[in-house]
């Protein structure tokens, strides 16, 4: 199994209205100081809506980029009950997804 589809299955783990960082992914799948590697991946996904890119953010609280752009990466974690305020995540400890 090649990293992307590696990325994209441990992605898979991470439910309906949780998080994870770009960190916790690349740690989950092996990788050491892997977020930027996984920002490319998630950039490329050929199967946003199976594969829950959007679930992915940055370390800091803030949502991080979406490749449709980053109103619609809010609307969609809006839409799963992540309350998002000036581009940060409210609660973020409370809703990040542990592997």
């Amino acid at each position: 199994m090649n990293l992307e589809h590696k990325v994209y299955k441990k992605l898979l783990d991470v439910p309906k209205g949780q998080i994870t960082t770009y960190g916790d992914l690349a740690k989950a799948v092996g990788l050491k100081n892997g977020p930027r590697i996984i920002g490319k991946i998630m950039n490329k996904n050929p199967y946003p809506v199976l594969v829950p890119c959007h679930r992915v953010v940055m370390s800091t609280g803030k949502i991080g980029g979406y490749a449709y752009g980053e109103h619609v990466k809010t609307k969609m974690l809006s839409d799963e009950g992540i309350e998002i305020i000036n581009g940060s995540i409210e609660n973020f400890d409370k809703k990040l997804f542990k592997f």
